[in-house]
């Protein structure tokens, strides 16, 4: 009982996070009828600086870490990025007036990652001086990466086995590229490349670093505002797609835990690197994700795959799974 209550206690101090407070203040904003836009320029470029900082903060640190450490927990993030769309290839796609490329799409888009998301859990624990292997970010790609191919693969496998599929199959190298063209992921690895060949700690010190938590505050209100905004596509689809949105973050979230813990209790992984990747197992693209699902499976739904990925699913892994991971590590790894 006392383990419920420090629990309870741990995630509702979490939630009181003031990063997470921009979220929620986007959200009733959006209520209220503001005019209060922002323009999407701005929006990439603060996406851009985040995950700027992120890869160069992970590059200068991959330039010293033990490279046997960071390859399980990568092939940890493949495994999971494949399962969680597994998870809704075998849920959501056999659940009653859900077509099968709507549910595959949204199950890709909730096995990738969400830049966003990775940035305001690296901050909140910043905040809550939990501590984790710098590197951590850079398993974005493993995650990202086969997800998005493998809820591809499975759609087009799909419409072959109804004869509606393209003979040559499924070009897996040119989803590949066209992911890591994406600008998310060639932000993030950008700045890892350049973090790991050049050590530019004085441009990260005396730039980057400061605008952190500034950037990611805007960001957090737009996503805040455009996650009320898209509730009404939800209307136009099955209620199951709300349900998939409310659970799936935190199932997700609580595979990566549970690998992370193994990764461990084996190669030593911190307790905040097991926080970042159950935080990016519960996250769902938000950028890289919904154009390369628009090209892949392009007769899927938007407003079922986009509808439930920004205006549940990301409000959820946001405001629920990070201090719920956190609250839970604390249950799992006490100091």
């Amino acid at each position: 009982m006392d383990i419920l209550v420090n629990f309870g206690n741990s995630f509702l101090t979490q939630l009181q996070s003031p990063t997470l407070a921009f979220l929620f203040g986007g959200m009733i904003l959006a209520a209220l009828g503001s005019k209060l836009t922002i323009p999407d320029a701005i929006y990439r470029f603060i996406v851009f600086m985040l995950l700027m900082r992120i890869g160069l903060h992970g590059g200068m640190e991959i330039r010293e870490a033990d490279m046997k450490a960071l390859a399980f927990p990568a092939f940890l993030a493949m495994i999971i990025g494949c399962v969680t769309v597994l998870i809704g290839r075998f849920t959501l796609a056999y659940l009653p007036k859900v077509k099968f490329q709507d549910a595959i799409a949204t199950a890709g888009l909730f096995g990738a990652v969400s830049a966003s998301t990775l940035a305001a859990a690296l901050i909140i624990l910043e905040e809550q001086n939990i501590s984790y292997e710098a590197w951590a970010p850079a398993l974005y790609p493993f995650m990202d990466i086969p997800a998005l191919v493998l809820a591809i693969v499975l759609a087009a496998a799909h419409k072959q086995k109804n004869g509606q599929g393209d003979a040559e199959g499924v070009k897996v190298w040119n989803i590949i590229k066209d992911s890591l063209r994406g600008s998310a992921l060639s932000a993030l690895l950008l700045g890892i490349v350049i973090g790991i060949l050049v050590n530019p700690v004085q441009i990260y010190d005396g730039f980057y670093n400061p605008l952190f938590k500034g950037f990611l505050s805007i960001l957090l209100l737009i996503m805040g505002m455009e996650a009320y905004s898209r509730l009404a596509e939800l209307r136009h689809v099955a209620q199951w797609f709300i349900i998939y949105a409310l659970l799936a973050p935190i199932v997700h979230g609580l595979l990566g835990f549970g690998l992370g813990y193994i990764a461990h209790v084996l190669f030593g992984f911190s307790p905040g690197g097991v926080i970042v990747l159950a935080v990016i197992a519960s996250s769902n693209s938000d950028i890289s994700g919904p154009p390369t699902l628009r090209a892949g499976i392009p007769d899927a739904n938007p407003s079922a795959y986009i509808g439930s990925s920004t205006s549940v699913g990301t409000p959820i892994s946001l405001a629920v799974c990070i201090p719920l991971f956190i609250a839970l590590a604390d249950i799992v790894f006490p100091v």
